[in-house]
């Protein structure tokens, strides 16, 4: 089994580029980064977020 070659790759982003077309790519990119720092401003939210006290709600009679 090994290693792929520069064949095999070129095969694959071939199919990728049939299956997503070629301006699809940079659209799923960028989501792609907006998710990775969507996902670091949340890791950093929880700290903030723990520091402040939460509001009790009053029980409603």
């Amino acid at each position: 089994m090994g290693s792929f070659s520069l064949m095999h790759w070129v095969v694959v982003l071939a199919i990728v580029v049939l299956l997503f077309g070629a301006g699809k790519i940079p659209r799923l990119m960028g989501d792609l980064a907006s998710g990775i720092t969507a996902f670091r401003k949340g890791m950093k939210e929880p700290e903030a977020a723990e520091a402040k006290p939460a509001e009790v709600q009053p029980p409603k009679a």
